[in-house]
């Protein structure tokens, strides 16, 4: 695409007096934004620039000239990400963003139009209330919300300010699963009953360690943010909290939200089910007290094994959802070694079955199986290999101003979210569960509505009022 200079797109421009609009010129929101000029950049930060915050890092980075994009400021609680994440963006764009690790600062800057959320869990939703409410465009990680009303809030400030507000579920981007999806919409199996997300990972043990003091450069007490105040611990923090309910939601909401989301939007199902069940535990591992296996009070499950953890959420776990018409989604988390399934052999992917056959969706390609038959009757034609499609969608949708062109809303992102806090939710309180979707509440189980939300550390508290 040649660059058009700002004062040239003026000159013929309706504004320019030639009585030609954007449109009659044939540009795209795309297309304007490669116009140079510094009013018609896209100042974004990214906050959180560990492990996933790099993907980020990379993905605006390769925005720069076909969508103006710049990566303004990098954040993050500790200050020792500094050095390799301004290198990577001034290796990439010739540009060095600042730094700063107090994402009040980042948002108070009047010269940044969007941020990347890329933190814990349980910053998500507080985060990205703060970040609509300073006036910034969100793009915010999977799962979008530590809780299910702390997600309800965040559409509440979506549409309050005005803001795009993105879910970094990518799928949504990718054209091979678009082209899957509306093959499956348009009857190519038959009629869909069933959906299986699969989230098949072995993990080891991270092993233990006494509480100590955190690293220097490291920030724990923002860190911690609406989570309770503990000791630091280094087994409960960088990457590991996405293994302590305080702070994380398991593979479950890790891994789990990309495969219910395709799940959800491959069932047509714009709804939260009307029932879950979710079962499991903690397999393979030995907690620290050397409890005896297989115990539940509560969802509790105790431990076996010859390999030490804290960990408390589980490593394998299976939930069930059932629609108001009866349709069901399943969902499996496999955190120890395990087959595949498939015809491909997936470990994390999708499998639809419908009144004439089957499909699957392994990462980026997809297959469809009539009936008994064993070859695919249709399936994707290329390997795909796009790698910043849907920040560059956030970033179209930012141009156009219009919430429908989001490939993945807050809103959607919050509907998909919720199935892996239901069966979080049912597992933890051992039992199966009604859901009234409408009112986002449980049908006759208190132990369960406490779960919806949590009790706030201040002043790190999701407002009831937005």
């Amino acid at each position: 695409m040649n660059t058009i200079h700002r004062r040239d797109f003026i000159k013929t421009s309706a504004i320019g007096g030639a009585g030609l609009t954007i449109g009659a010129m044939g540009f795209s929101a795309k297309s304007y934004a490669a116009i140079s000029g510094a009013n018609d950049r896209l100042n974004l930060a990214v906050i959180g620039v560990r492990n996933q915050g790099t993907v980020h890092l990379n993905s605006w980075c390769s925005l720069k000239d076909s969508h103006n994009v710049r990566v303004r400021a990098v954040c993050d609680t500790d200050e020792a990400l500094f050095g390799p994440a301004v290198k990577l963006v001034a290796d990439k764009t010739g540009e060095k963003p600042s730094t700063n690790w107090d994402l009040r600062a980042i948002l108070d800057d009047k010269q940044i139009d969007a941020v990347s959320i890329v933190v814990p869990n349980h910053w998500h939703a507080l985060a990205a209330i703060w970040a609509a409410q300073a006036g910034k465009h969100v793009y915010v990680e999977k799962p979008a919300s530590h809780n299910i009303w702390e997600g309800r809030k965040m559409i509440e400030a979506w549409r309050k300010y005005g803001r795009r507000m993105q879910v970094g579920l990518n799928n949504r981007s990718s054209k091979n699963v678009r082209e899957a999806m509306a093959f499956l919409h348009s009857g190519g199996i038959g009629e869909l009953y069933m959906a299986r997300a699969l989230c098949f990972k072995a993990r080891d043990s991270y092993g233990m360690a006494a509480d100590g003091q955190p690293p220097a450069t490291f920030h724990y007490e923002r860190w911690l943010g609406p989570a309770p105040m503990r000791p630091y611990n280094v087994k409960r923090s960088h990457y590991n909290w996405h293994w302590y309910w305080d702070t994380g939601n398991g593979d479950t909401g890790n891994t789990g939200p990309h495969q219910l989301d395709l799940a959800r939007w491959g069932m047509r199902k714009n709804e939260h089910p009307v029932a879950v069940y979710s079962t499991g535990g903690i397999f393979g591992l030995t907690n620290e007290q050397g409890k005896t296996p297989g115990k539940r009070v509560y969802g509790d499950v105790e431990t076996y094994g010859h390999d030490k953890t804290t960990q408390e959420t589980p490593n394998t776990q299976t939930a069930a959802y059932t629609y108001a018409d009866g349709k069901i989604i399943e969902m499996e988390t496999r955190g120890r070694y395990t087959n595949n399934e498939g015809s491909t052999g997936q470990e994390v992917g999708n499998i639809f079955f419908g009144s004439e056959g089957w499909l699957e969706i392994s990462g980026s390609s997809w297959k469809a199986f009539r009936r008994r038959e064993r070859q695919p009757f249709a399936q994707s034609k290329d390997n795909e290999r796009e790698r910043a499609s849907h920040w560059a969608n956030f970033a179209e949708a930012i141009r156009s101003g219009k919430n429908e062109d989001m490939h993945s809303s807050i809103e959607e992102g919050h509907l998909s979210t919720s199935l892996c806090h239901l069966a979080n939710i049912s597992y933890r309180v051992g039992r199966s569960l009604r859901f009234n979707g409408t009112q986002e509440k449980f049908v006759s189980a208190p132990e369960a509505d406490a779960l919806l939300t949590r009790e706030y550390r201040k002043p790190y508290v999701v407002p009831a009022s937005v």
